[in-house]
């Protein structure tokens, strides 16, 4: 099992800036993905970014705006958000995926960070 804290939401004023974090533990081998997602209200969950074999992948939206990082020494994973918008308004979730086979994978989530930029 693996088990996702998040950490670093809040409320922000547009143009503003803040910086997610997702410490992973349990048993973190053969991580094949690890990113974040966002959901607002009324809308499907998205794509925020993510880190696949040190490739970085970000949703046109954000491009530009948007940093992925992470630490492997600390198993944690930062969402870099600057000159942030109304419409990044979301519950924001970290995503591990774990590989347990040739093509299966588990998929693992966070409990969820709200973000809330006001205009």
């Amino acid at each position: 099992q693996v088990q996702l804290v998040e950490s670093g939401g809040g409320l922000v004023q547009a143009g503003g800036s803040l910086r997610l974090s997702c410490a992973a533990s349990g048993r973190l081998f053969n991580i094949k993905s690890m990113g974040w997602y966002r959901q607002a209200p009324d809308k499907q969950r998205e794509l925020v970014a993510d880190i696949t074999d040190g490739s970085t992948n970000y949703a046109d939206s954000v491009k530009g705006r948007f940093t992925i990082s992470r630490d492997n020494a600390k198993n944690t994973v930062y969402l870099q958000m600057n000159s942030l918008k109304p419409e990044d308004t979301a519950v924001y979730y970290c995503n591990f995926q774990i590989g347990t086979g040739a093509r299966t994978r588990n998929y693992y989530w966070g409990q969820g960070t709200q973000v809330t930029v006001s205009s």
